[in-house]
């Protein structure tokens, strides 16, 4: 296996955080989108833009799940961990994928603040590294819990009749659930309620600017 040097590694990450901020014209997934073989809803300009937010936010919590795999890999300390941090980033590509995609269809636009996101999620990856492995999966395991939690909101919120939306975020639930219990069954160690209590805010904080802007 070949062993990347700090200008490799700097230049593998400036890779990785073009590609998560600048959308391609269609970025390329290794999944359909669960919403191509459905058809479009009737909905009116309220409704579409609400939903765009929606997605605008789940996009940027997508583009935060990026940032927080590759800054775990970079400091993980296991082998299998760092694999495992790679393959769940990869597995998230397709639902940024999925999410620009209905957000071209909604004629709107991923939120301006996702590079703010990109950055500080990487710092956090990071530093949960090299608190060590166990830590790092604990922090994926709260993670993807609270996105769960947040997508099952979203599906409660989606206006009747949107299927394409509801089967994107119903297909991104199941992926954030089993990232989850991958995590646990790895030896995720369960974080202090304050930082949890911190990511929650976070995310709010996230949540909130990334709807509109």
């Amino acid at each position: 296996m070949r062993t990347f040097n700090l200008i490799d590694t700097l230049i593998i990450e400036a890779d990785h955080a073009i590609r998560a901020l600048i959308p391609p014209i269609k970025r390329i997934s290794t999944r359909l989108s669960p919403a191509s073989p459905l058809p479009e809803s009737a909905l009116t300009i309220n409704e579409k833009k609400h939903i765009a937010g929606l997605m605008r936010v789940n996009h940027a919590g997508e583009v935060c799940a990026q940032a927080l795999y590759q800054g775990q890999a970079l400091t993980a300390q296991l082998t299998h961990v760092k694999k495992q941090m790679n393959e769940a980033a990869m597995e998230e590509i397709d639902h940024l994928a999925w999410c620009e995609q209905r957000l071209n269809e909604l004629n709107s636009h991923p939120s301006v603040f996702n590079p703010l996101w990109y950055a500080g999620s990487l710092i956090l990856g990071a530093i949960a590294g090299l608190a060590g492995d166990n830590i790092s999966l604990g922090f994926v395991a709260e993670t993807e819990r609270q996105v769960t939690s947040h997508l099952q909101k979203h599906l409660q919120d989606i206006p009747a009749g949107d299927v394409k939306t509801v089967a994107i975020l119903q297909r991104m639930q199941e992926d954030e659930e089993y990232h989850a219990l991958t995590a646990v069954k790895a030896g995720a160690t369960e974080l202090p309620f304050i930082i949890k209590r911190g990511m929650t805010l976070v995310a709010k904080i996230m949540t909130k600017t990334s709807y509109y802007i």
